[in-house]
């Protein structure tokens, strides 16, 4: 694919063609304005003046040099004699009568209208352009603006090109801190937005362990047996095999949920409905799994709240994944479960007389800790001093 960008050469000598080209029909009609007659007189010239404010988006270097090209017919064609002092402060400009009818207070408006025009079209360069744009811009304005100071001998020069300076900064100074507020809140949106996807992708990345890591874990046991007493015990091969089946069918579904809920934003009317988040209500089929995998599940549960989907799902998700870190780490055969459902909080305790051991670093317990965090609860993992391993988490119920 070729490409179509533009020489730095050939672009700037496309600009200069661009504002010549634009600057003279400037020009011309500003002449021609001095022979109109009635409302027209007043009204196209200060068009004329407004007219490079559509340039200014798009391209900046050619509304100035018809900003620029404005300012000198103004200072060339109506240019006078005896002194009259201007209504900006400290300007005093030789004025005679204007051979188009213009009265003389009508012409040193139209000169300090442009002035303001001029200053505004700064202003507005500074909060649209990157200062490498708005910088020379606004260099290239005030120095045409002191330059016609000079050459065409206003009175009080000194003072009017001050003047003009500080009106010239602070144009640019308030332009330029616009656009930098702007681009802090295209900032801090992208910010946002990007901490929501990390977010997301943390939640999603959550279910996925947990969900994920316990099934693949209680088959990878199951498998084991099988493939232990498949000759001596070909009935509790069976069941293991059959144990894997029912746990793959609900690795899939649990799959298939949460693809579903990553396009739910595209899901059409009257599509199937996503199934519900498993809760603590699930937490026997949790003990079934475990029992088929060989651990003992002891489930002592007290206490039958309604929970918030959130707390529920959370409270879930941490007896799976303590469950299944007794089934692949803990090297024992049991393990209990400990359920205290109230309406203010939550509580979780799982233990077993394993081996035990440091807090290792997997994703589990990170894992688990994030989600209690997340719901501003408390969370303790370790090893117990009487040997085995336990897990305690408490999650507030909102009121």
């Amino acid at each position: 694919m070729s490409s179509t960008a533009t020489p730095p050469r050939r672009r700037r000598v496309t600009v200069a063609v661009w504002c010549t080209a634009v600057g003279s029909p400037f020009l011309l009609a500003a002449v021609l304005l001095l022979r109109l007659s009635g409302p027209a007189r007043f009204v196209l010239p200060v068009l004329a003046m407004l007219l490079p404010y559509l340039l200014l988006r798009r391209r900046p270097l050619v509304g100035l040099g018809s900003l620029l090209a404005g300012l000198l017919v103004l200072c060339t064609v109506v240019t006078p004699t005896p002194p009259r002092v201007s209504p900006l402060p400290g300007l005093v400009y030789p004025v005679r009568p204007d051979p188009g009818g213009y009265s003389q207070g009508n012409l040193l408006a139209l000169r300090e209208l442009h002035i303001a025009v001029l200053t505004l079209a700064i202003g507005y360069v500074a909060a649209s352009w990157p200062r490498r744009v708005s910088v020379p811009f606004a260099s290239v304005a005030l120095a045409m603006q002191v330059l016609c100071l000079y050459a065409f001998r206003v009175a009080n020069a000194d003072y009017g090109s001050l003047v003009v300076v500080l009106l010239t900064v602070v144009a640019w100074v308030i332009g330029n801190s616009a656009r930098q507020r702007r681009q802090f809140a295209a900032a801090q949106r992208e910010q946002h937005t990007a901490q929501a996807v990390q977010a997301e992708r943390l939640r999603i990345a959550r279910e996925l362990h947990d969900m994920v890591a316990h099934n693949v874990g209680v088959i990878a046991i199951q498998a084991g047996v099988g493939a232990r007493v498949i000759d001596s015990q070909p009935a509790e091969a069976r069941n293991s095999l059959t144990a894997i089946e029912a746990t793959s069918r609900d690795t899939l579904a649990g799959l298939r949920r949460m693809l579903g809920s990553l396009r739910q934003s595209d899901l059409q009317e009257g599509a199937a409905p996503l199934g519900p988040a498993p809760g603590l209500a699930e937490v026997g089929t949790l003990v079934d799994r475990a029992e088929q995998a060989g651990v003992r599940v002891a489930l002592v549960r007290t206490g039958d709240t309604d929970l918030p989907p959130d707390v529920d799902l959370a409270a879930y998700r941490i007896v799976q994944e303590a469950v299944t870190n007794v089934i692949r780490h803990a090297g024992t055969d049991r393990c209990r479960i400990e359920l205290s459902a109230t309406d203010t909080e939550v509580r979780i305790v799982v233990t077993d007389d394993g081996t035990g051991g440091p807090v290792g670093a997997g994703y589990g317990i990170a894992g688990m800790r994030e989600r209690v965090a997340l719901l501003h609860g408390e969370f303790d993992a370790g090893p117990r001093s009487a040997g085995g391993f336990r897990v305690a988490a408490t999650i507030p119920v909102p009121a």
